[in-house]
């Protein structure tokens, strides 16, 4: 009779990421270093934005109790030998990510590390900031995250398949966060929708011919077929466009006709829209 062979529950390890700053780059490190120990679990806690003595120590002695290991990366002189302190007073393996590579690069440079937590994201804020745009875009594309409007600085409204995400992606590459909004002919807009700042809602239109293009290229990438659906019907298709262009009229939203324009075209116009908005 065979053995069974039970199996080894995998090791596991927390692993404490402080920072002054937001500690992104603690953190991707740390994520880099973990992804090389497939077969162990790996707790990552981030703590960021740390900027006193007792904070650091009360975060050491957490991690004594967890059996936590600690990688800091503060940039703050005091901080950093705080850390450091502490770890040796209570035994502590803790990592300094950033002293050993500054002091290195003072003494070669002969200069003193400003010691400023943040200073990168200072430095790169529109880069940062265009990230930001891109996360919330996608996040409340097609309608989604109804909660998070309030926070778009351009909502898009529009018939499916009209041209709304490419559009909103395209702008929130410039650093723009979008929100995109579907109307549907026959259905209600989401309650909510017109409580927003109008002075940031813009309306799309197309021709429904090429509406119906762009539906039945949706169409066949899904590997659907059906040109009699209501969904590519001109009759249908005529009438929705229609339906929804009178709805952004009633509520005084200006309309945006993105037919054979290219996506650049089309963000110009919104954004002349929105910056004459704004200004009135």
């Amino acid at each position: 009779m065979e053995e069974k062979q039970s199996q080894a529950e995998p090791q596991s390890l927390t692993l404490y990421v402080i920072s002054g700053g937001v500690g992104a780059s603690g953190e991707q490190l740390a994520r880099t270093v973990s992804a090389q120990f497939q077969e162990a679990k790996i707790g990552i806690e981030l703590f960021p934005k740390v900027s006193t003595r007792k904070k650091v120590r009360q975060i050491f002695q957490d991690a004594v109790k967890e059996g936590a290991i600690v990688a800091h990366s503060f940039v703050d002189p005091k901080l950093r030998q705080a850390a450091i302190d502490y770890a040796g007073e209570l035994n502590l393996t803790a990592i300094d990510l950033m002293g050993p590579l500054m002091e290195a690069m003072g003494r070669k440079l002969g200069q003193e590390p400003l010691g400023m937590p943040g200073l990168y994201r200072q430095l790169f804020r529109s880069y940062f900031d265009r990230i930001s745009a891109m996360d919330y875009t996608l996040a409340h594309d097609d309608g989604k995250h109804p909660e998070g409007w309030p926070e778009a600085e351009i909502v898009l409204l529009g018939a499916s398949r009209v041209g709304k995400t490419p559009v909103s992606l395209y702008l929130s590459v410039l650093g723009w966060k979008i929100a995109n909004v579907p109307l549907v002919a026959g259905i209600p807009p989401r309650e909510g929708l017109f409580r927003l700042d109008m002075r940031r809602v813009v309306g799309l239109t197309i021709a429904p011919s090429e509406l119906i293009e762009h539906r039945e290229h949706r169409q066949r990438h899904l590997g659907l077929t059906g040109k009699d659906s209501e969904y590519v019907n001109p009759v249908k298709v005529f009438e929705e466009t229609e339906e929804v262009e009178k709805l952004l009229k009633r509520r005084g939203i200006p309309i945006v006709d993105v037919t054979g324009k290219p996506i650049e075209t089309s963000a110009e116009e919104i954004l002349r829209l929105i910056h004459r908005k704004l200004r009135t």
